[in-house]
């Protein structure tokens, strides 16, 4: 009997229209999962009653919202059920039948097999795949995948919207629920939440499969209403990691490079702009006491990120967790 056998497997289904899918979905998962969650999460066409009207399956549990919490909220509903029930691994699979069930295995393995806390999947690992990605769809998910690098401190990670996850409950019973956006950045946002708990996360490469959940993240939405959660996200975590919880030569690094960035820069323009007024031109000593502090300021500032790269977590925090119980 291997790992995924013996665990006790959960799957968490925020159900909100996808009455059409939702039964298919259920059929297809595999004997490998111990307790199915259906969260109906104020759903118009009473998804959970469908579910509990025409499902006959002795795993599945619906759980039923009184208002409207958005895939976030639904799933952290389905985590917390499934810690209370004493599952070990919650997968989160979306109910619009775009997530092939018969991945869970996939997504489980680097789990139990002690190597990840937290799998997720990402489309863009076969080249043919991303060839036939729209383009304006494979523009937006690297945009966002750049800004999610930043701001989550995963920069081996890609496809941060893909809502194929994979979660040890020794990792998800230690994230802030309360604090977790509950609507589209809920993905990314868990991410940032990770890493402040020093989480080790992979990829598992998937068939991408353009359907209407990632179309209804628009580039203008991306840039509008992300950018803002990520700088957040990103002040918190360099404060988390860098001053709050330890200190190093990266927490130097980068305020000095910035500070070097932009006082050259300041210098630099202010000089120029009265040389332009004068109508003469600018001295190269001045030049010079501009771009000395710029270039140093720059090497600075690729140091620190050299550093945040090399930092990425890798030791699963749920073995650790298993070893202080034993």
């Amino acid at each position: 009997m291997n790992n995924t056998e013996q665990a006790r497997i959960a799957v968490v289904i925020p159900s909100y229209r996808v009455t059409r899918h939702i039964l298919g979905v259920l059929a297809a998962i595999g004997p490998e999962v111990a307790r199915i969650y259906v969260v109906d999460d104020k759903c118009p066409d009473h998804s959970g009653a469908l579910v509990r009207t025409q499902c006959s399956d002795p795993r599945v549990v619906v759980i039923e919202h009184l208002d409207n919490q958005g895939v976030g909220g639904a799933v952290m509903s389905g985590y917390q059920a499934a810690i209370a029930d004493g599952m070990q691994v919650m997968v989160k699979v979306d109910g619009d039948g775009q997530m092939d069930p018969r991945l869970i295995p996939q997504f489980v393995a680097p789990i139990l097999n002690g190597e990840a806390d937290y799998t997720k999947g990402n489309r863009f690992f076969d080249l043919e795949q991303i060839h036939q990605m729209p383009k304006m769809r494979l523009f937006g998910n690297a945009v966002l995948s750049l800004m999610t690098k930043l701001s989550s401190g995963y920069w081996d990670l890609f496809d941060p919207t893909n809502g194929y996850t994979a979660i040890h409950a020794d990792a998800a019973r230690h994230l802030p629920f309360a604090k977790i956006s509950k609507r589209y950045f809920f993905e990314t946002d868990i991410l940032f939440r990770l890493n402040t708990l020093r989480a080790v996360v992979q990829d598992v490469p998937m068939d991408a499969h353009y359907g209407d959940e990632v179309s209804n993240l628009k580039i203008s939405k991306i840039v509008t209403e992300f950018m803002a959660k990520h700088l957040r996200n990103f002040s918190k975590r360099l404060f988390y990691n860098y001053y709050l919880r330890d200190m190093s030569l990266a927490s130097i690094e980068l305020p000095t490079g910035l500070l070097l960035l932009a006082g050259g820069a300041a210098y630099g323009a202010l000089h120029w702009l009265a040389s332009a007024r004068a109508g003469v031109a600018t001295a190269p000593g001045t030049v010079m006491l501009s771009a000395l502090p710029m270039l140093m300021g720059l090497q600075l500032v690729l140091a620190f990120l050299a550093y945040d790269i090399a930092a990425v977590p890798r030791r699963a925090i749920h073995r650790l967790t298993a070893h202080r119980r034993g």
